[in-house]
């Protein structure tokens, strides 16, 4: 039973995406269609938390769904209409930052926590152990006796 729902729920979720676009938003020409759901897929819904606006089911997603596909039929490039897009929007907009001087520190804050973590991680490694405090006398006979009991 629990694997049934299992499989149920994973066919669900993996749907989602696909319920996003609405029929009366796809293109007749499937190449054109397929042009659409690559750009859609690589642009940030504004009022969603992280999802493209291919898998979001806001206004404003369906607007720039419209939108891509108004610019498709006019025989416009990806690149124009991502273009278009990102000037009307911002590059917020854009779900994968582009690589230019003003995102470097976006794309190499990763790196440099990884190289941070890594050098924290061998410095300790490389520190001696402090030394077992050292029993006096009187601890050590008292220890053996408690060890005796």
């Amino acid at each position: 039973m629990l694997r049934f729902f299992s499989a149920a729920l994973i066919t669900l979720w993996l749907a989602l995406p696909a319920l996003a676009v609405q029929p009366d938003e796809m293109l007749k020409d499937p190449a054109l269609e397929a042009r659409a759901r690559h750009i859609s897929a690589g642009l940030r819904c504004l009022v969603c938390q992280n999802q493209s606006i291919d898998e979001s089911d806001a206004g404003v997603a369906r607007d720039l769904r419209v939108l891509i596909r108004e610019q498709l039929q006019q025989k416009k490039s990806d690149d124009e209409i991502i273009a278009f897009v990102v000037d009307r929007y911002g590059e917020y907009v854009l779900l994968k930052p582009r690589l230019e001087t003003r995102t470097l520190v976006l794309w190499l804050t990763p790196f440099a926590i990884l190289l941070i973590g890594g050098a924290v991680i061998l410095l300790r490694r490389r520190q001696p152990e402090s030394a077992p405090d050292r029993l006096s006398d009187a601890e050590k006979a008292a220890l053996d006796a408690i060890l005796r009991k």
